[in-house]
């Protein structure tokens, strides 16, 4: 199991991309902390999942853009733990993923820009600021960031949330320069769409079904899907790995 004796924070992780992320980890014989805002009873349930996995979990409420909460998420994880091995940031401000719906430039005020920053950039930056001491004490940790792939292929429109996460990968490659003398890594997952999820359920049929004619391995993927991918970036199976952005689309930036 590679993730035997190991802590892994996944942040946002009650429900969608990161529950499926939680579960795998714990599948892998880690101990989970799994984070989230206010859905308690579903995280509660992710914790549950996790320990019938094989694992370990901890549910811990922290809202990640708040300093004060993550300071204390991380001081509990180092009473408790002891350690912290990887840390995944997929916790993201609240977005629908609705062509119909979005939108539009001239439409979207800078508030909804700051909102997806916010989200995005500034809880991954906190949550960073505060998890450093704990893998510089050990000298070796793996931090991993959730993009998207709509920032080298925008198929649709969505101003905010995808300038944001372009935000997200700049600030991952200037942290894995800053961090990998001491031993700590940096990498982001770039997924494309991915369904179910609550973010994804507004899409429409026709429009899976025009990405899906697009990808080359000719699906839409699943939460399931993009586990595979953080967990290898978390694990030393990815240990001269940083810097980097791995599209997990099925293909589809590449057609």
């Amino acid at each position: 199991m590679k993730f035997r004796d190991k802590t892994i924070l996944v942040t946002g992780a009650s429900r969608g991309i990161g529950a499926a992320l939680a579960k795998a980890f714990a599948a892998e014989g880690g101990l989970v902390i799994v984070n989230y805002r206010r859905s308690e009873a579903a995280a509660q349930a992710v914790v549950e999942a996790c320990r019938a996995a094989g694992g370990q979990a901890v549910a811990i409420a922290a809202d990640v853009t708040d300093p004060e909460a993550v300071a204390a998420m991380i001081a509990r994880i180092a009473e408790e733990a002891g350690r912290l091995d990887a840390v995944v940031n997929n916790a993201f401000a609240p977005y629908v993923f609705d062509p119909d719906d979005r939108a539009r430039f001239w439409e979207t005020p800078w508030s909804a820009y700051q909102a997806q920053v916010d989200g995005a950039l500034k809880a991954t930056y906190t949550v960073c600021q505060a998890v450093l001491p704990l893998m510089r004490q050990r000298g070796r940790g793996s931090i991993v960031n959730m993009a998207t792939d709509l920032v080298a292929r925008p198929s649709i429109a969505y101003h905010d949330y995808t300038t944001a996460k372009a935000a997200l990968i700049g600030f991952s490659r200037n942290l894995a320069t800053e961090l990998g003398p001491l031993g700590i890594r940096v990498n982001c997952v770039a997924p494309g769409l991915v369904y179910p999820t609550d973010a994804s359920r507004g899409t429409r049929e026709a429009v899976k079904d025009m990405l899906i004619a697009q990808t080359p391995l000719g699906r839409i993927a699943t939460p399931e899907d993009v586990a595979g991918p953080v967990l290898f970036l978390a694990s030393d199976w990815s240990g001269f790995v940083t810097g980097q952005t791995l599209h997990v689309d099925g293909g589809l930036v590449m057609s």
